[in-house]
């Protein structure tokens, strides 16, 4: 990892990045408890060790980085994202937003915020993503 990824994900621990990270934490959990969540718990596992540490990576769908379909791109991948949705994806979003909101005010938190918006994106739909370094 370069050393501007790491102060950028030292700081972003420091302002906001840790409580998501904790969020995701708990949706993996609750999800893990159910059983029957398990696919969705490991999505969200990966995605909060993603949002703990977000620099010097990224997300991108699964198909693209092995380049071919699989049961998470696939149509049991979108019945998943939806179910997901429902579940638990719209408060993590909500989360990441309003955090996105408090950072833009200042003018230090703007990449933080938008950093925090293209995890609200990734709160919404995340089966079928995978990190990769960027």
């Amino acid at each position: 990892m370069a050393p501007v990824s790491i102060l950028l994900n030292l700081l972003w621990i420091l302002i906001g990045g840790a409580w998501m990270a904790f969020g995701w934490l708990v949706a993996s959990v609750i999800m893990a408890i159910t059983i029957v969540g398990l696919p969705w718990a490991r999505a969200a596992f990966n995605i909060a060790v993603y949002t703990l540490l977000p620099f010097g990576s990224k997300a991108v769908r699964r198909d693209e980085v092995t380049g071919e379909s699989d049961i998470g791109t696939g149509p049991l991948g979108l019945l998943g994202n939806i179910v997901w949705l429902l579940l638990a994806g719209w408060w993590l979003a909500l989360g990441h937003v309003v955090t996105a909101v408090i950072l833009a005010i200042t003018i230090i938190g703007i990449p933080f915020a938008w950093a925090h918006l293209k995890l609200a994106a990734i709160a919404l739909w995340p089966i079928g993503k995978v990190i990769v370094p960027a």
